[in-house]
């Protein structure tokens, strides 16, 4: 089985900075794509970044500039720096991963369980 936890969530003021990480555990044989995705309250999901195996990235237009996507191919991990961070930010930010288990050969998806970010005023 395949699990994905994230990490790195708290309480910070606006312009603050934090780092999630999210680490993947399980027989995976090959992680695709990485992406961050977030909620916030009472509201709908959205896609923040996302990076391939080879290092493209894509970015929310809210994101650009300010939070950086990163991954560790040997580590199974992935990474979200975020930088002048605004109350808009507020959010439960989920890790999302398209990847390869042993034996399959599809791809498959899996979700984090979330870490909460708020930030203040």
């Amino acid at each position: 089985q395949v699990q994905l936890v994230e990490s790195g969530g708290g309480l910070v003021q606006a312009g603050g900075s934090l780092r999630l990480s999210c680490t993947a555990s399980g027989s995976i044989f090959r992680i695709d794509t990485i992406s961050w995705y977030r909620q916030p309250p009472g509201n709908q999901r959205e896609l923040v970044a996302q990076i391939t195996w080879s290092g493209t990235t894509n970015y929310a237009e809210s994101a650009k500039g300010r939070f950086t996507i990163s991954r560790d191919n040997a580590k199974n991990m992935g990474y979200l720096q975020m930088t002048s961070l605004k109350p808009e930010d507020t959010a439960v930010y989920f890790c999302n991963a398209n990847l390869k288990v042993f034996p399959a050969s599809l791809m498959t998806t899996h979700w984090g369980q979330g870490t909460q970010v708020t930030v203040s005023s």
